[in-house]
């Protein structure tokens, strides 16, 4: 896969020195994709976060809350970063998995990256969790804050309920809109290409998270349900560095601010060894 590497000014971004936008068509099918890549002052443990739906690869440093919280973490615990497009709404479909697995191939080539932690929110922990399984050996540690852990049946979930957010607002709009991404990413509904929904399930998969997780979900989401994760809290349960935590009455992202020492609890975990 072809890369085209700019700095940030060449891009004509704002974004922090050192950062190069990375543009490429995919070894998969030749679509093209980007990514935002800055590489650690030492070292070669990466910060793979992968955007919410809605959003898109440059979410670490745009959207306030999470810049706020998330992004100090990568200068102070020494980490490069890279935030891949997967294609906007790409759920870690076969074809954004396939250019993640290539992106990561990149930054160890050419910036000596040996080791990945994956750590994400909603589609994003969702997408971690995902490509784990496909591809562990590529991953050192995963946060997931409020993912959903089994496709198929969040897809479901998604076509057959929208329940209301807090002050009665419904949500069927965004709900109807992650139904409609998962289907097109993954090539038509569940039922129709249940192997692949299979393959990309972290609960069917579970036996392959091994490296160290750390899993975060309200128990009033009303987007991503948490039955999802206590179903995976519950495949792993023998997991000998797996935590699990629930936020009573917590939203969507309420999770949020878990993000800082779940990502230090992974790193201290790495570099102990």
């Amino acid at each position: 896969m072809p890369f085209a590497v700019r700095s940030v000014a060449e891009a004509g971004g704002t974004l922090p020195a050192g950062t190069m936008r990375v543009e490429f068509a995919s070894g998969h099918d030749g679509a093209m994709d980007w990514a935002l890549a800055r590489p650690p002052a030492a070292g070669d443990l990466w910060w793979v976060m992968v955007h919410g739906h809605g959003s898109l690869g440059d979410q670490l440093y745009t959207r306030p809350d999470i810049r706020d919280q998330w992004l100090p973490l990568v200068a102070e615990l020494g980490l490069g970063v890279l935030t891949p497009n997967t294609r906007g709404n790409g759920w870690m479909s076969p074809a954004a998995a396939a250019d993640v697995h290539e992106l990561l191939a990149w930054a160890r080539a050419e910036h000596g990256a040996r080791r990945f932690v994956f750590a994400s929110g909603s589609m994003g922990g969702t997408s971690s969790l995902i490509y784990a399984v496909l591809h562990p050996a590529d991953v050192a540690g995963v946060v997931a804050l409020c993912p959903a852990t089994d496709l198929a049946s969040y897809y479901a979930w998604c076509r057959g309920k929208a329940p209301a957010f807090p002050g009665g607002a419904r949500n069927e709009g965004i709900i109807g809109q992650i139904a409609d991404a998962i289907q097109a990413s993954y090539g038509g509904e569940p039922a129709t290409q249940p192997r692949r929904y299979r393959r990309h399930s972290a609960v069917a998969n579970a036996a392959r998270l091994t490296m160290p997780l750390c899993l975060v979900h309200g128990t009033a989401d009303p987007l991503i349900p948490v039955a999802g994760a206590r179903r995976l809290a519950g495949a792993l349960a023998d997991h000998p560095a797996f935590v699990y935590r629930e936020l009573a009455d917590g939203g969507h992202d309420a999770p949020l601010p878990a993000m800082p020492d779940a990502l230090r609890w992974i790193v201290a975990k790495l570099r102990a060894h």
